[in-house]
């Protein structure tokens, strides 16, 4: 009888391993890059998000338009050699988006070549009615939004126009946007001009470009959120990502004189001076209300 209840729980035992094993493994895609596993997928996404469809008295100044740089690349390498299908994340984007347009602001819409915006797509919450209605909305930009290269030749004088710069997050943001001159120029631009900067996640990766060139960084001494490196480290337990990353966000940021004001990657929000902070995707809909109450605010 005991050798019977050995032999069963042992099978169970093995069984349970085999459906761990499987639950994270990350999922293979056509292009072979790998997007997160079924258990990644079930403890970090969802299919409506906690947006709150506020009604706003709306902005009526000039100054009514955001621009939003996004990510037009895919596959994120880890250390390992895999990639990770990325790009931005859906909500991250979206969820603030909603609250600004809500309050009466509009969208200028760029990549940094003018390719389509990449989504991340499993990510994205299906279920979410409001979600859905902004993203058919601008589909068509996202489809084909203008270069930045072109913004900052033609619309770098027309300030006026302009409240903030968006930068979502995703770890797509992590793909050659910490690095592009033009994300600096537009930074550069904003705080030069008194706009705000908006960005949330890994979104804040690009406050990196600043540095480029041997420039001091732009954001020294500055309090923002940003998701934690340790987390990171982390996620490749549940087949979130396929491997460890190359390089963090949050760390690099601390070390060139940033104070990171968050452990956790959750619904943290914060504003320092013109720089609008969120932490996780968890903080979208925190920090579209706060963008929201910053620049109406300070724009009245």
């Amino acid at each position: 009888m005991i050798k019977k209840v050995l032999i069963g729980l042992v099978s169970f035992i093995a069984l349970a391993i085999v459906v761990i094993y499987f639950m994270t493994k990350p999922t293979l895609e056509e292009d072979g890059s790998y997007s997160p596993s079924s258990l990644a997928l079930n403890l970090g996404t969802v299919s409506v998000t906690d947006f709150e469809d506020i009604k706003y008295t709306k902005y009526q100044g000039e100054r009514s338009k955001i621009l939003v740089i996004f990510t037009e690349d895919k596959n994120l390498e880890m250390k390992n050699g895999k990639q990770f299908s990325t790009g931005n994340h859906p909500v991250e984007a979206l969820v603030p988006m909603l609250h600004l347009k809500n309050a009466g602001f509009d969208f200028e819409i760029v990549t940094p070549t003018g390719k389509p915006v990449v989504f991340e797509m499993w990510a994205f919450p299906n279920e979410d009615e409001h979600v859905k209605a902004i993203y058919k909305e601008y589909q068509s930009n996202f489809e084909q939004p203008k270069k930045l290269t072109d913004f900052i030749t033609n619309s770098f004088e027309n300030d006026s126009s302009y409240a903030a710069v968006f930068i979502p997050g995703g770890h797509g943001a992590m793909i050659g946007i910490p690095e592009d001159r033009n994300v600096a120029k537009a930074l550069t631009w904003a705080h030069n001009n008194d706009l705000f900067t908006i960005t949330l996640c890994h979104g804040p990766g690009s406050l990196l470009s600043t540095t480029l060139n041997n420039q001091k960084f732009l954001y020294e001494g500055y309090n923002m959120a940003v998701f934690p490196d340790a987390v990171d480290e982390m996620t490749p337990m549940i087949g979130y990502l396929p491997g460890h990353m190359k390089n963090g966000v949050s760390e690099r940021l601390k070390n060139l004189g940033a104070t990171i004001v968050n452990t956790e990657s959750d619904e943290t929000v914060c504003v320092d001076r013109k720089l609008i902070t969120g932490a996780s995707p968890l903080a979208s809909n925190e920090l579209g209300k706060l963008a929201v109450q910053t620049l109406l605010k300070e724009l009245k």
